[in-house]
Formats: structure tokens, sequence, C-alpha cells
């Protein structure tokens, strides 16, 4: 079988030195990158060409905070604050699901994932059924990080949880099945959901338990709201990250999402300990959460990445939603230079790869890498017109969204062609999504 040769009109390399490369074409045989050169020095005829001289040539986008659970209760969960939005919607929504309804809410996700240039995903599953979701992980060739979410107690929903025991018995079988499957690009997330939901034994059986399973990360909320916090610190005595800290929770394979409410101390604590934080800014804003001050975390040298969180707390799943409020809800507090659109681009790119260890293997377009790959048609009226290779970032960062993806590979494969899913059926998944909600309606009812 031939190698394939892509040629695009740039190449978007995200590299040491950012370089964005015009007349250059990518070698990929065996799902890796072999070689980035200028077009001339191929000799197409040993190739299989793929030929995408129209459009831009980007890394997969990586996002470190999902719940693929949820996603078929967008628009159900609107205009509520974090603890109603919980304890009068998601709560019983998540705790009446069936495998089947939680297939169709992870398909439908992974389909708005690949088709708006996402490849790589961390999720927090659900208490139930959670290989559902590594099943439609696998089946969909997607690169990720999934567990299911961790509950053994709730005060705002009783009825969605289970016992100590029955969490570690089910995490450790989930982990024991599913990490580091199909050929490596599935690997477990232990995903405690967050303090109010986790008791302290839980907590540190499960960071001592992550042992076993070398390359996987621990992923939780935290400092999301402040009467989270509030009630965090009433049992606590500590804030959020100073209790994880307290128990050994805290290191480089730790994701937090959120992180908006901090302390100094607290904010030092991420930095000692090498804490990865996931940025989720549409979330953030639609809970009327609050705004994380990501401009300090990043001068601190503090890992900062992208996430949409689920989508009844954002209506969608779009890496170029996050990146264009990252970018602008940050200008009115610390001034119109903060949050460029190269340091935003990174953040859904290599350092998503980064906060998940995954940057020798994804987050750039460099040899020996792998071809996890976006194809962008920036050429469009409601485009910017390029007059040189840095304006790239304006392009992506501020005017685009999904509709100017055209082309999605992860490890070398076709995921999606001339903007639409080879893996879905689009209509179907509609059809499929409403019929499993009507069902699931009538059980939270």
């Amino acid at each position: 079988m031939k190698a394939k040769l892509l040629i695009p009109k740039q190449v978007v390399t995200v590299n040491a030195g950012n370089d964005v490369l015009a007349n250059h074409a990518v070698e990929i045989s065996g799902g890796v990158i072999r070689r980035i050169e200028p077009l001339q020095n191929f000799r197409q005829s040993d190739y299989e060409i793929l030929d995408y001289s129209n459009y831009t040539l980007i890394p997969g986008f990586v996002q470190t905070h999902i719940h693929l659970c949820q996603t078929l209760f967008r628009g159900f969960a609107d205009d509520l604050e974090l603890l109603d939005w919980l304890q009068t919607r998601i709560f019983p929504f998540e705790n009446s699901h069936s495998k089947e309804s939680l297939r169709i809410s992870a398909q439908l996700g992974i389909n708005d994932l690949l088709s708006g240039g996402t490849t790589t995903l961390l999720d927090m599953g659900t208490l139930r059924h959670q290989e559902v979701i590594f099943e439609e992980l696998i089946n969909s060739g997607m690169r990720a990080f999934a567990g299911n979410c961790m509950i053994d107690r709730n005060e705002l929903y009783p009825a969605f949880r289970e016992s100590t025991e029955w969490n570690l018995k089910a995490t450790y079988d989930w982990a024991k099945s599913f990490h580091d499957s199909n050929n490596g690009k599935v690997k477990f997330g232990f995903a405690p959901r967050f303090v109010l939901s986790c008791s302290e034994n839980l907590l540190k059986e499960i960071k001592a338990m992550m042992k076993e399973f070398p390359g996987s990360v621990l992923h939780t909320h935290s400092s999301e709201n402040r009467k989270e916090v509030e009630t965090v610190r009433a049992i606590t005595g500590k804030e959020n990250v100073e209790y994880f800290e307290s128990i050994g929770l805290l290191d480089d394979h730790t994701v937090l999402a959120h992180c908006i409410h901090l302390n100094d101390n607290e904010i030092k604590s991420l930095k000692r300990n090498q804490v990865r934080i996931s940025h989720c800014p549409s979330s953030n804003l639609k809970l009327g959460s609050g705004i994380a001050n990501i401009p300090r975390y990043i001068k601190e040298g503090i890992s900062v990445s992208l996430g949409a969180d689920g989508a009844p707390c954002n209506n969608g799943l779009s890496a170029f939603t996050e990146m264009r409020h990252a970018a602008l809800i940050q200008k009115p507090i610390h001034g119109p230079t903060a949050m460029d659109t190269l340091t935003v681009f990174r953040l859904a790119t290599i350092e998503g790869a980064k906060a998940l260890h995954l940057e020798r293997e994804i987050g750039s377009i460099e040899a020996g890498k792998k071809a996890d790959l976006v194809l962008l048609d920036l050429e469009k009226a409601d485009q910017p017109i390029q007059l040189n290779e840095q304006q790239v970032y304006s392009s992506i960062v501020y005017s685009a969204s999904k509709e100017n993806v055209k082309a999605v590979f992860v490890d070398g494969e076709l995921k999606v062609e001339n903007g639409k899913s080879l893996l879905y059926d689009e209509a179907e998944l509609v059809i499929n999504g409403k019929n499993q909600f009507t069902e699931l309606l009538k059980r939270v009812n």
C-alpha cells in the first residue's frame, strides 16, 4: 500500500518555532507523519495523493474536559447556576440513563466533536453503564481518556450515588478492561466527580489505585462555583485545592476542571504540584460561575488547556467557540493584548496534549507524531484576507467555526470528509436521539 501524501495550502505546525509552512506536503504512513518538506522534494507518483491545496492543515484539537453522557440533554438545563443545574436537571437525567440512551448521547457527542475538529478528549463519564462510552470511543477511533464518574455521596440528589465499595470495584473493573485499549488510543481517566460527591476514603483509594494503571490521569471538578466553594469549606475546613493537596491527590497527572475561585495559596499549590487546569470558558459563562484568571495561571507556568464541558452547560462542543471565548473574556479584565490568538490556539492543541502527557504523540504537526490532522477552508468571504502567515491564527480563533472544517484524520484515517461524518448518519442520530430522550424523560418523571 502506498504512503499518503497530503498537500495543503499551508501547514500550521504548532512546533517549537510555531512555523507556518506554505508549499509543503506531509507524508503519512502507518498512521504517523513521516516527513514534512517542500512539495518539490516528493515524487508524487510514489504516493496516494490527498489534494487539499485550498485548505489549511492544523493539528487536531485536544479537549480536556467533556461529558459525553450529557449530550442528549442539550437545551434542557438552561439558565441555572451550577448546584441548581445539577440538582434539578443533570443528576436526575444522568441517574435515569439506560444503556441505549447513554449510547446515543455518546454518539451525538463524538459526532459533534469530530466534525468540529476535535480528535482527542478527556471525558468524565457517568456513574453506571460506563462500558457503553468506552465502546463508542473505540468504535469511533478517537483518541481519548475516559472513566466512570464516581459518586458515593450526594445530598443534592441522593438517588444518584452508589456505595464506596461499589464505586471502587466498578472503577477497577472498567480500568482493567479499557485502559490502553484500542492500540493505546483509549486510556483510563479516574473521575471522582467533585468534593461534594466523594468521600475522603474514595478519593484516597482511587489515587492509590492509579498506580496500577501507568499513563492514566485523575480528572475532577474544582472551584467552579462560589456556593460549591463555600460548601466544601464548611465540610472540610479548607478550600478545594488545599483539601486535594492535604489528602495527596495533586500531581502532574491530575487534571482539574475550571479552577475559577482560587486563593494565592491554591495557585502556588497548583504550580508546586504541576497540576493541569482545564479551562471551560463557555460553560463558566453560561452557568454564571465566573472567569478564571487564565493569564495569571499561564504566567505562573501552570498547565492550561481547553474543554467545552458538557452540552447542557454550553449547548455546543466546539473547540472554536472555546478558543474565541478564552481569548475575548480576559480582555476587559487584563487588557486587549491578553490571550493573543497564538497563545489560545496552542491551548487548544499542544497544551492539551501536554496536559495529558501526549505531547510526543500529538498536538503539533511534526515528523514522528500521529497523523491527527484537520483541514480548514479559510478561503471564505467571512474570513480575514490573509496577507501574512501569522494572520492564520486570527482566522482560526476569531472567525472560524466547525463550518470551516472540511476533513479530519485520526491516526491517518479519514473520519470527516467534505465536512460530513464518515462514521454516522446525522439524520439517523437525530431520530434516535429524540426517541431515546423521550424515553429518558419518562423515567425521570
